[in-house]
């Protein structure tokens, strides 16, 4: 009788990152969504209205939410519920799941979706307990949990059950999470705060710091994307960035890409760094086994220009940026759906 009620479900694999929702459908085999994990609500009470429900004080999610970052009166707020990779918000997290789930949900399933989740693979038990809640709460019948770097090699393919060494490298919003596999298990793991929202960060802190001009967070990242880089060899590019200067006078300036790299160099040395630190910790057998086979680099991070060159320079290891970096968790959380020996060997249901 399960197994007839598990073939009706619209089984669901959610990537819930800091900066970006992705849910994958496991009927279609395809990615049904990928939005912003940002939401923009009523400020409490500064109209004098007072919200007895958390949910009516929600204006947007998603998309419609991002385009108001920056933008808000006073009355509202446009906020990412999730920092570092957990929750910081637990109400705002579970309603802005409930309107993702509903969003994808075909009306024609009565069944409320099993969900494969990922997590980091540092979190707390308190934070994956909260993240399990947020998604029941948010209408998902049964909630199966699944570290980052294992999603990330179940995604590609890697042979994750065998006993062979895989490593990767998962630069997301909020945190990079490394993971040595083998086995079905992580033999190894480091999650660091360092990733893609530190980068836009340093960025515009550096702009107004260094010239007087103030930028917002989208400026930051669009800079990043299409000038940032990690090598020190890269080629040099420039962009034309207009923030708001002295006075409050909007005001141009010439960016070059080797003041980026000197921007983000710190950041990438604790990255690899913490590479080099769950290496040390791994057993001299699997880091034969990955000298072989290379790093594998995913999520947002892997964009980044000669990010792969840096890690190589670095550490004398091939490092190879997996396809489509950004929707591997998503992908891998979604296989595990269709394999029940994956599921009952690799993830947790509490």
């Amino acid at each position: 009788m399960r197994r007839f009620f598990d073939r009706l479900s619209q089984d669901l694999a959610i990537d819930l990152g800091t900066a970006n929702t992705l849910i994958f459908e496991k009927n279609s085999k395809q990615i049904i969504l990928n939005e912003p994990s940002v939401v923009a609500v009523h400020v409490p009470d500064y109209d004098g209205k007072a919200y007895k429900n958390p949910i009516d004080a929600v204006l947007a999610v998603g998309s419609d939410a991002k385009s108001m970052l920056g933008r808000t009166p006073a009355n509202i707020r446009a906020i990412r519920p999730m920092k570092d990779g957990v929750i910081a918000d637990f109400t705002v997290t579970e309603i802005m799941l409930k309107r993702f789930i509903g969003k994808v949900q075909s009306k024609r399933f009565f069944m409320r979706p099993r969900v494969v989740i990922s997590v980091p693979c540092g979190s707390t038990q308190v934070e994956r307990r909260a993240i399990r809640e947020s998604c029941l709460g948010a209408g998902a019948r049964q909630v199966y949990l699944m570290e980052e770097p294992m999603a990330v090699a179940v995604g590609m393919n890697l042979p994750v059950s065998e006993p062979v060494g895989t490593m990767v490298v998962d630069i997301g919003g909020g945190t990079t999470e490394i993971g040595i596999i083998s086995l079905g298990g992580l033999v190894s793991s480091n999650t660091l705060r360092v990733a893609g929202d530190l980068f836009d960060v340093k960025i515009k802190t550096y702009l107004r710091d260094q010239y007087g001009l103030e930028v917002g967070m989208p400026t930051a990242e669009r800079i990043k994307q299409l000038i940032g880089t990690a090598w020190s060899r890269s080629d040099e590019t420039q962009m034309d960035v207009r923030g708001r200067g002295f006075k409050g006078i909007t005001r141009k300036h010439v960016l070059r890409s080797s003041e980026i790299y000197e921007v983000l160099k710190g950041s990438m040395e604790e990255i690899v760094n913490g590479v080099g630190q769950a290496l040390q910790n791994s057993p001299p057998e699997l880091n034969v086994d990955i000298s072989d086979r290379g790093i594998l680099l995913a999520g947002g991070g892997a964009l980044l220009r000669d990010i792969d060159k840096r890690l190589n320079e670095a550490l004398d290891i091939p490092v190879i940026i997996a396809e489509d970096p950004l929707t591997c968790v998503a992908r891998g959380c979604g296989k595990v759906l269709e394999r029940t020996d994956l599921l009952n060997q690799i993830v947790f249901d509490q």
